[in-house]
């Protein structure tokens, strides 16, 4: 809810938030100490976990007595790569691994590593209700395997070759000691692995590489007969000089073939655009000219001032006729501009089909000349084909026997790897930590009801202010407000006939006649003391009553009016949240009070013509609301003056108080406006006609309203809006 003018500009007071906060400091400490108390129990009742780590650095290892070089070239092997190291982390998470490790350890004759073997209440719910399988279903060795995955976590330390492994427990034992279990299973399988391939290896090698040694031999000879045989040169030592020269034509050709099925399909893009009378902005040619750019930045804006000024002219205004005039020729340039485009294009298309004819000519020429040679490199090129297989094969070979063969002691293949850091058994739990989870819990409980509190205010509108009020301007509005302050004897000073209030409109003549004449029989009893009835002596009395609804009748018109205004300022100063709603005839706290006298009010919300949100407004003196008379039609907006019931009510809920100026109304108007009797009723008289103040209060009283109140202004009045301004 907004409580300042929808066209005003605004700024959120700090200060406001601040006290909103402090104001409420005691139900905030509360909060935070229920959230503390809370987080504290749940961690207390939740079981301890406990979390051990072991480290292995992955690198290749030689044997002791390797030479130097060996030594590097096991450096430099591919267990470097990250590849390499991310399928050692998927290697220590296999299933054969785990195994291993969960067999030595027995770890399936623990009940941490079964719990669906015992079973909960929730998980037997689940599983009747189909929302879960049951894990009885899975063999009792997949039960333990999946428990142990889910407390297993193997990751590759961040830009190392470090692998770690990390296992949570509730046995601080257990934690440390799968961790080391993996790691040595892990070098022990690395280690047996490699030495069984080794030795393999050298078997199987030694027969295939003496059998290859001849036929690389054989046939590298074969190659080298041929060639000098039929003179075959070559350029690059593979290719033949007229073999490279028709494959640089050839991929030359090909390229001037697509440059020209580009270049026609992008001017028949162009053409079909123009012909069909299609927009051609999305055609990338037309889009990469400067000039169409500039032409549709000149059509855009053209197009703008004629979709503007037809909302103001008529179609035949010379200054739309001109405009029309321009959009054509830019649209004519345009066209020419794309003409332009559609024969670049085309020149372009032609260049490309010269091209490509030469080169068609050139080709025919160099095919005839490497046919010739090209009969003869189909025997060539078979020698040398298997030539290069028998030679890559046989280096091949030899480069594993060599190390098999130094691999092949059970001492002269170590793992790949090394254990840099053994997991050790954990001390304190890692999960949960109390006092962490009870600082965090604590403060984000405070941050999240500061907030909250922070938003309500934002929200209802009492932390916003106007950001265009200078003390310049406020010095004189207050000047121009007290121009309007009524002087003693207001009515017969400006002459001016009271108006009726809006409520008159829709009130019962005949009970208005009875209750005056009802009235005229009770007894006088003027007060005795004019300053109890002053305006500060009813806003203390307005404060300590804590009523959230009060309606002000004024009887003798625009000062009564005033001297509500003025209670209304001095209840706003006083630091309390307070709206008045102006349902006089004339309108005069409006004019007292609102930065836009037209602005939306009470007969437009009626009306339906404005929202709710849209009729409230700041006064512009002080921290008060207003809700002004509005300009819809009076007697329309009040056929709804039932639902003002409702306004009222939702406003009470918002606002510390809510005051209803009513100005010159009766009981019969003043009872459609509330629901109840439980309201404050003040005749604001800034000077006391006996006869009508008798007269209002005890219709009132007889009506059942009881706390009837006496507001009488004159100088206290003008004291007050002189305060306010």
């Amino acid at each position: 809810m907004s409580g300042v003018a929808r066209d005003q500009d605004v700024d959120i007071d700090l200060g406001q938030l601040v006290r909103a906060v402090w104001a409420r400091r005691l139900r905030i400490l509360a909060i935070t100490l229920v959230g503390a108390g809370v987080a504290f129990a749940g961690a207390k009742i939740m079981s301890p976990q406990y979390r051990s780590e072991t480290r292995i650095l992955i690198e290749p290892r030689a044997p002791a007595f390797a030479s130097t070089q060996q030594a590097n070239d096991a450096s430099a092997g591919p267990l470097m790569d990250e590849l390499n190291i991310a399928s050692q982390v998927q290697l220590l998470q296999s299933a054969d691994l785990l195994k291993k490790v969960i067999n030595d350890l027995k770890l399936y004759n623990l009940p941490e590593f079964d719990d669906a073997a015992s079973g909960s209440a929730m998980s037997s719910i689940l599983v009747k209700l189909h929302l879960k399988k049951n894990p009885l279903e899975n063999p009792p060795e997949e039960r333990v395997i999946d428990a142990f995955v889910e407390r297993l976590q193997v990751y590759q330390v961040p830009g190392s070759r470090v692998i770690g492994i990390t296992f949570t427990s509730k046995d601080p034992k257990l934690a440390a000691a799968i961790p080391n279990a993996m790691a040595n299973v892990y070098l022990s399988t690395q280690s047996g692995a490699k030495l069984d391939s080794n030795s393999e290896a050298t078997r199987w090698l030694e027969p295939e590489i003496e059998g290859l040694r001849q036929k690389v031999s054989e046939a590298e000879r074969k190659v080298a007969e041929y060639r000098t045989s039929h003179g075959l040169l070559q350029t690059n030592g593979t290719t033949t000089f007229p073999a490279q020269q028709l494959n640089d034509i050839s991929a030359e050709l090909t390229r001037v073939r697509g440059d020209k099925a580009n270049a026609e399909a992008r001017a028949q893009a162009v053409r079909n655009a123009l012909s069909s009378g299609e927009a051609s902005d999305t055609l990338p040619d037309i889009m990469s000219s400067q000039a169409i750019q500039r032409l549709k930045a000149t059509e855009s804006g053209l197009q703008s001032q004629i979709s503007d000024l037809q909302t103001s002219l008529l179609n035949n205004h010379p200054r739309l006729k001109s405009l029309r005039a321009q959009l054509s020729d830019i649209r004519s340039q345009i066209r020419q501009e794309t003409q332009k485009i559609l024969a670049s294009i085309e020149n372009e298309s032609k260049v490309a089909d010269l091209r490509a004819s030469e080169l068609e000519r050139q080709s025919d020429t160099v095919q005839a000349n490497s046919a010739r040679a090209g009969e003869d490199e189909v025997g060539l090129n078979a020698l040398e084909r298997e030539a290069n297989a028998q030679r890559q094969l046989l280096e091949t070979y030899l480069v594993r026997y060599r190390e098999a063969a130094s691999r092949a002691d059970s001492n002269s293949s170590p793992a790949d790897a090394r254990i840099v850091s053994r997991a050790v058994e954990p001390v304190d739990p890692y999960f949960p930590k109390v006092v962490p989870i009870v600082v965090v819990a604590a403060v984000a409980t405070l941050i999240m009801s500061a907030i909250v509190i922070m938003l309500a205010e934002l929200f209802s509108g009492r932390a916003l202010r106007p950001t265009d009020a200078s003390p310049e301007t406020i010095e004189a509005e207050a000047v121009v407000e007290e121009k309007h302050v009524p002087q003693a004897a207001p009515i017969a000073a400006a002459g001016k006939p009271v108006q009726p209030s809006m409520l008159a409109v829709v009130a019962d003549e005949e009970d208005r006649i009875e209750d005056v004449k009802a009235a005229e029989d009770v007894p006088e009893d003027e007060p005795e003391d004019d300053n109890e009835f002053s305006v500060a002596s009813v806003a203390d009395y307005l404060t300590g009553s804590r009523a959230p609804l009060a309606i002000a009748i004024s009887p003798t018109g625009e000062n009564g009016s005033a001297a509500t205004v003025s209670l209304t300022r001095m209840l706003a100063d006083a630091g309390h949240r307070v709206i008045l709603i102006d349902m006089t005839g004339s309108g005069y706290p409006t004019e007292l009070m609102a930065e836009d006298p037209a602005a939306p009010g009470v007969t437009d919300l009626l009306c339906g013509e404005a929202a709710f949100g849209d009729t409230i407004h700041g006064d512009r003196l002080s921290d008060a609301h207003l809700i002004p008379q509005g300009q819809s039609d009076v007697r329309r907006a009040m056929r709804g003056v039932d639902r003002l019931s409702l306004l009222l009510d939702a406003l009470a809920a918002a606002y510390d108080l809510v005051v209803v100026e009513c100005g010159s109304a009766d009981v019969a108007g003043v009872s459609r406006l509330t629901r109840s009797r439980d309201v404050e009723i003040i005749l604001s008289l800034p000077e006391v006609e006996e006869t009508i103040f008798v007269a209002l209060m005890t219709e009132f009283q007889a009506a059942g309203y009881e706390r009837v109140v006496l507001m009488s202004g004159g100088e206290g009045a003008e004291q007050a809006l002189g305060r306010a301004a």
